[in-house]
């Protein structure tokens, strides 16, 4: 008997008969295959992808350097539990990690599953050094979606909402955001405001900090900022954690993001392209900080997979063999110049901003910077979908489309896409 061929909506109605709603999907389209910066769904239709599997695909979708060297692990062992058998993958991706990490000090690595799993860690090693519980993090900020990781996250829709109580001792800052009104000294004193009125210095035992807000709109961290939160860590012996989930694996032009600082964080948290689609995330950090935790304390069933770091350690490959931290530059300043190009024909594009290839504009109706547009956010992704282009959202109002296309896509590739999104504006306009 002959079956017919999937198509999306018949996929779409099993998914929706077979997988729970809080499980959101932007695009009903189901993907066949991918290479590089295109995905093909299940009806051959073509897409070009500016969203990267959300910024984890930094060395594009099926590298042939990344998927051999994790078909040649598979064909050597592909579990044991590192903490039962060890494997020397692991070992030598530490090692590479940390000779990549700023800090002028001595660090040990270990690794997880996911971003969430490696921003817990790095809080547990935090308060296991310092004998302390309060964590601050910032508004707009977004550490994961575990209950601390939301706990932590700055954003109440969608991730937060219905799923309290959360974790105690955690408390919000405020970000630095001119666009929105907030300057580098009214963040800095919203952090003295926090020792002030919620929990004394001597009781924090971290400041964690995405260098680029992801989730929370594409806002850089300013160094004069940062600078300031590592001499207020050291006044008070708190330790800094730069969650680099979605800004590492040289998304901004530099391996790290922090590496831009001018100061080194204590502890840092990599996961997403680090591992060039396969799930892996690091913890890495000073080694007196990273031995307080008990033998024991530390690690996870499937943490630091064999053919994860295989595929991690290619990708590591690939970055020097392909200068793709140069390509990363140069990948953000084409991206810029072409989003630039498209704010001065629609007034709705009030900031083109980032860091590296990590970059996206924020939409406002009639410009105007107290009217967030969101609708209007929604309608030219929707767009872009039907004509063949991925794109993604963000920010705390809904009103950022972001773009985090692989580093390896082509100039054509990149000017194709950028055209797309300039018809998908335009058509977008018109309906509103």
């Amino acid at each position: 008997m002959k079956h017919e061929a999937p198509n999306n909506a018949m996929l779409m109605a099993r998914r929706r008969a077979a997988l729970p709603t809080g499980l959101g999907q932007t695009y009903e389209v189901f993907a066949e295959r991918a290479l590089n910066a295109e995905v093909w769904d299940v009806e051959g239709k073509r897409y070009i992808d500016f969203g990267g599997g959300i910024a984890v695909l930094n060395t594009g979708h099926n590298h042939p350097k990344i998927v051999a060297a994790v078909k040649t692990q598979l064909d050597k062992v592909h579990h044991t539990c590192f903490q039962v058998l060890a494997y020397e993958p692991y070992v030598e991706l530490a090692e590479r990690l940390i000779e990549k990490t700023p800090g002028d000090f001595a660090k040990k690595a270990y690794f997880l599953s996911t971003g969430a799993e490696a921003v817990e860690n790095a809080v547990k090693i935090a308060r296991a050094a310092t004998g302390r519980q309060a964590v601050i993090a910032f508004g707009g900020g977004f550490h994961g979606r575990t209950l601390l990781g939301m706990a932590l996250t700055g954003k109440v829709a969608p991730y937060k909402a219905g799923f309290g109580p959360f974790p105690a001792e955690i408390y919000h800052a405020e970000y630095p955001n001119p666009l929105h009104g907030i300057s580098t000294a009214e963040a800095l004193r919203s952090v003295e405001h926090i020792f002030k009125y919620d929990v004394e210095a001597a009781r924090v035992a971290a400041i964690i900090i995405e260098p680029v807000q992801g989730e929370g709109g594409f806002y850089v961290a300013p160094k004069d900022f940062v600078q300031a939160l590592r001499k207020l860590c050291d006044q008070h012996g708190i330790v800094l954690i730069a969650d680099e989930v979605q800004t590492g694996a040289g998304r901004t032009g530099t391996w790290l993001a922090s590496e831009q600082w001018g100061v080194a964080a204590d502890i840092v948290t990599m996961a997403k392209s680090m591992a060039g689609g396969f799930p892996l995330s690091a913890v890495i950090g000073r080694a007196d900080l990273m031995d307080k935790p008990l033998p024991g304390g530390l690690g996870g069933t499937y943490a630091g997979n064999p053919l994860a770091c295989a595929a991690a350690l290619a990708v590591l490959d690939v970055f020097e063999e392909e200068q793709l931290l140069a390509r990363s530059v140069a990948v953000g300043e084409k991206l810029t110049v072409g989003l630039k190009a498209l704010a001065t024909k629609h007034r709705q594009i009030q900031d083109v901003r980032g860091l590296g290839a990590m970059v996206a504009v924020e939409l406002f109706k009639d410009g105007d910077h107290e009217q967030p547009d969101a609708d209007l956010t929604k309608r030219v992704c929707a767009e872009a979908i039907k004509r063949g282009l991925v794109l993604l959202s963000c920010g705390v109002y809904a009103n950022v489309i972001r773009v985090l296309v692989p580093l390896t896509a082509s100039d054509a590739l990149l000017d194709e896409g950028l055209a797309v999104l300039g018809e998908a504006f335009s058509a977008a306009v018109q309906q509103g």
